[in-house]
């Protein structure tokens, strides 16, 4: 499926942004790809801007990677509840309370990079696995409804993001 065919009504609408950046993109092979150009991107910044903060408060690019690492896991839970039929609407989360409590600071970038990695690579083989009827199944997440599918793409979208991100305030 390609992001541009993802009826609006698939996801809530601050979503959209992390949607409509992706251009016209497949699902599966976009999760694939762009794995590997962050893993590539991340690994070209220099060693003595990974701790940086370009203002008080802000997380540091270790943080934000755990924090795509987070997210990923919370969007493939739900990716596999709804995918299973299960009706129970899904809680948000504090992104906030999950960086503090992480200590990603004091991790390697090769540690946190091998983990993205294996936690994409699982999704992978999850999103592959699943049916049509499965990919278009919609539940409720942050008590807004939301389709498996577009949940791959928010994935993809959400990473895209932080990688810009760290072009335009942390490069």
């Amino acid at each position: 499926m390609k992001s541009t065919q993802l009826p609006i009504n698939e996801y809530a609408a601050f979503y959209a942004p992390y949607i409509q950046a992706l251009g016209e993109v497949d699902l599966i092979e976009e999760l694939e790809i762009s794995l590997h150009d962050f893993i590539k991107f991340v690994q070209k910044i220099p060693m003595d801007k990974f701790n940086y903060r370009y203002a008080d408060g802000k997380w540091d690019i270790k943080e934000i990677i755990q924090h795509v690492i987070d997210t990923e896991r919370i969007f493939a839970y739900r990716a596999l509840r709804i995918s299973r039929n299960d009706q129970t609407p899904l809680p948000g989360f504090d992104e906030n309370t999950y960086v503090i409590n992480t200590e990603a600071t004091k991790r390697s970038i090769q540690v946190l990079l091998t983990e993205l990695s294996a936690v994409r690579h699982s999704n992978l083989l999850f999103f592959k696995s699943l049916s049509s009827d499965q990919f278009q199944r919609i539940g409720t997440a942050s008590n807004s409804a939301i389709s498996v599918r577009a949940i791959g793409f928010i994935m993809i979208g959400h990473q895209k993001h932080h990688q810009k991100v760290f072009e335009e305030r942390y490069l």
